[in-house]
C-alpha cells in the first residue's frame, strides 16, 4: 500500500512497510514516537517537488476542491502500478480511481497513518529541515488566503461597504445629538427652534450665543441669514424660557461642539466614499449616484457578488420583506428596493416610477458588471446609460416625440393619402367613390314641384332615388333554413307557451285569493243580542 501526503514544498509517496501495524490503530501513535520505529512502518518511495509558488498555489487550490493537479497526476501514473493508494480526502481518492484507474482507500487508519507522518516529516524526508518547511507553509498559506478572499488593491470594496455602513451610524448619532441639543436648549430658549431648523446651525448659534441675554451684541452673519438674524434677536427679548446657570451651558456647548465635530467627520467621510466609488464603480456612480450604489454593494456583499444579479434582483434590493409578504399572501410584488433613492426615479411620475425603476435596474445590473470584470476605468458606459433613461423618461411623460422604445430606428414617417394609389401592401385598388348628392332628402324638391304645377310628373332622378330607398327599406328574403333549425324553433315556442299558461294560472289563483281576502273584510260582523247588551243600551239612553 502507498501513501500520498501533500507538503508545502511538493508531493510525497510513501510505502507502508507492516500493513499489520497499520490496522491497529490504537497501537499506531507510539509507533512514531520516535524516527527510527517510524522508518520501519513507512518509508519515502518518490518526491515531487513544486519548482514556484504559483504551481505550489494552483495546486494547493485544486485540493481543496477535491481536484488533482496535472503535475500529480503524472506524478502518481509513473509511480503507482498495481499498489493500493492511501488518501486523506474521500472525494480526491475518487476522482483519481475513475481518470487514473488506481484502487483508493480511506478510513480512520489511514487518518492516524497521516498524523504519525507529520509528526516525524522532517526526518522521512531527506533533505526537508524544519526551518525551511514553516517559511513554505506560512507562504502558501497567505498566498491562497489571498486567492480565496481575491484580494485586489483595485478593488478593495470592503472599503466602501464600511464607508457606508458608517455613514449610516453617523447619521443616526447626528440626530439623536442635535434633538438632544434642541430639546435641552430649548427650556432656556424655545422660540429658537422654529426660527433655525437646520441641526447644525442651531449647534453653532447656540454654541456662540450662549445665554439669550447675549444675542443682541452678537453678530451671527457667519453662520445665519440677515432676516433670521434679525429675527433671532427679536425673539432673544421676548422669550418665555426659564433661567440656566452657567455651568449648565459648558454643558450644553460641550454637546453642541461634539454635534459639529461629528457633522464635519461626516463631511469628510462622504468625500472620501465618493472618491472610492468613482475610483471602483464609476459606472454606477454615474447612473444612480454614490450614496445608492454603496448601498446596493454593500447589500451584495461585495462588488462580484452584485455582479453574478440579474436586474430584477438589482432592482428589488433591499425589499426582501415585502417581496416575501407579497408572494405568501398573494398580493402584489415590490416594484423597487434600494433602487428607488436614485435621482432618475424621484424625477418620474408616480405611475412612471414602476417602468423606470426596471429600465434602471437592468442598466445598473450591466454598469456593475462593466465595473466589476471590465478593465476600463471611465464611466463612459453610465453616462451614456444614463442619457438613454433620461430620454425614456421624458418620452413617456410626453415631453419629446423622440425614438419609440424597441427596435425601430428614427422618427416615423408620415405620408400623405392619395386617394387613387394601388402601389405597396396598403394602396388601394379602386378609387374611392365621390359622393352623391341626389341621394339626400327630396323634400324641398317636391314642394317646388306641387308649388309650380301638381299634376307635373316627378323627374326621374326623384323616381330612381325613391326605388333606392324602397329597395333598402324592404326586408331581404329569408335564406331557407335547414330542419333542425326548425325543430329548434318550435320546441322554444312550445317551451314559451307552456310558460306563459302556467304564468296565467298563477295569476288567477293569486288574483282569486286576494278577491276572497276583500270580500271577507268587507262583510259586517253580525251582533248577537244578549241580556247584557240591552243593559248597556238603556244605561246609555237614560244618560
Amino acid at each position: 500500500m502507498l501513501l500520498l501526503f501533500e507538503t508545502p514544498a511538493g508531493f510525497a509517496l510513501f510505502k507502508v512497510l507492516d500493513e499489520r501495524k497499520v490496522s491497529k490503530i490504537e497501537d499506531l501513535g507510539k509507533e512514531f514516537s520516535s524516527p527510527d520505529s517510524a522508518r520501519q512502518i513507512v518509508k519515502l518511495k518518490a518526491f515531487s517537488k513544486f519548482e514556484n509558488t504559483s504551481e505550489a498555489l494552483s495546486a494547493a487550490t485544486l485540493l481543496i476542491d477535491s481536484k488533482p493537479s496535472k503535475g500529480l497526476r503524472k506524478f502518481l501514473r509513473s509511480h503507482c502500478d498495481d499498489d493500493v493508494l492511501a488518501v486523506a480526502d474521500s472525494k480526491l481518492g475518487n476522482i483519481i480511481k475513475e481518470k487514473l484507474q488506481i484502487e483508493c482507500v480511506h478510513n480512520n487508519a489511514v487518518m492516524e497513518l497521516m498524523r504519525g507522518v507529520r509528526s516525524q516529516l522532517t526526518e522521512l524526508i531527506s533533505g526537508l529541515a524544519t526551518q525551511d518547511l514553516a517559511p513554505m507553509s506560512l507562504g502558501l498559506s497567505h498566498s491562497l488566503s489571498r486567492y480565496k478572499l481575491k484580494f485586489s488593491p483595485d478593488k478593495v470594496d470592503t472599503m466602501i461597504i464600511q464607508a457606508i455602513s458608517l455613514l449610516d451610524d453617523l447619521d443616526k448619532e447626528l440626530n439623536t445629538y442635535a434633538m438632544r441639543v434642541r430639546e435641552w436648549y430649548g427650556w432656556h430658549f424655545p422660540e429658537l427652534a422654529k426660527i433655525i431648523a437646520d441641526n447644525i446651525q442651531y449647534a453653532k448659534t447656540v454654541k456662540l450665543m450662549g445665554n439669550r441675554t447675549n444675542a443682541a451684541t452678537l453678530d451671527f452673519s457667519e453662520i445665519l441669514q440677515e432676516e433670521v438674524e434679525a429675527e433671532l434677536k427679536e425673539a432673544s427679548n421676548i422669550s418665555m424660557g426659564t433661567e440656566v446657570s452657567d455651568m449648565d451651558l459648558d454643558n450644553i456647548k460641550d454637546l453642541c461642539n461634539q454635534v459639529i465635530s461629528l457633522a464635519e467627520y461626516r463631511a469628510q467621510l462622504f468625500d472620501y466614499l465618493k472618491s472610492r466609488m468613482n475610483s471602483i464603480a464609476p459606472n454606477l456612480t454615474a447612473l444612480v449616484g454614490e450614496l445608492v450604489g454603496a448601498r446596493l454593494i454593500a447589500h451584495g456583499g461585495s462588488l462580484i457578488n452584485l455582479a453574478k444579479q440579474p436586474g430584477s434582483t438589482v432592482q428589488i434590493l433591499g425589499a426582501e420583506k415585502a417581496l416575501f409578504r407579497a408572494l405568501k399572501t398573494k398580493h402584489a410584488t415590490p416594484k423597487y428596493g434600494l433602487i428607488y433613492h436614485a435621482s432618475l426615479i424621484g424625477q418620474a411620475a408616480p405611475k412612471h416610477k414602476g417602468k423606470i425603476s426596471r429600465s434602471l435596474a437592468a442598466k445598473a445590473a450591466l454598469a456593475i458588471r462593466c465595473d466589476a470584470l471590465g478593465e476600463g476605468e471611465d464611466n463612459s458606459m453610465g453616462l451614456e446609460s444614463r442619457l438613454k433613461l433620461e430620454a425614456r423618461l421624458r418620452n413617456l411623460e410626453g415631453k419629446e416625440l423622440g425614438r419609440s422604445a424597441g427596435s425601430a430606428k428614427g422618427k416615423p414617417k408620415i405620408e400623405f393619402y392619395d386617394k387613387d394609389r394601388k402601389k405597396g401592401s396598403g394602396g388601394m385598388i379602386t378609387p374611392a367613390k365621390t359622393y352623391n348628392p341626389a341621394a339626400d332628402s327630396i323634400l324641398g324638391l317636391t314642394e317646388s314641384l306641387s308649388n309650380n304645377d301638381k299634376d307635373e310628373p316627378v323627374t326621374t332622378e326623384v323616381k330612381k332615388s325613391k326605388k333606392k330607398k324602397r329597395d333598402d327599406d324592404a326586408p331581404k328574403e329569408a335564406e331557407p333554413e335547414s330542419e333542425e333549425a326548425v325543430g329548434k324553433k318550435e320546441k322554444k315556442k312550445k317551451r314559451k307557451q307552456a310558460e306563459a299558461e302556467l304564468t296565467n294560472e298563477q295569476e288567477n289563483a293569486d288574483s282569486a285569493e286576494k278577491k276572497k281576502k276583500k270580500r271577507k273584510h268587507a262583510e259586517p260582523e253580525e251582533v248577537v243580542d244578549t241580556p247584557q247588551s240591552k243593559k248597556k243600551e238603556k244605561k246609555k239612553r237614560k244618560v
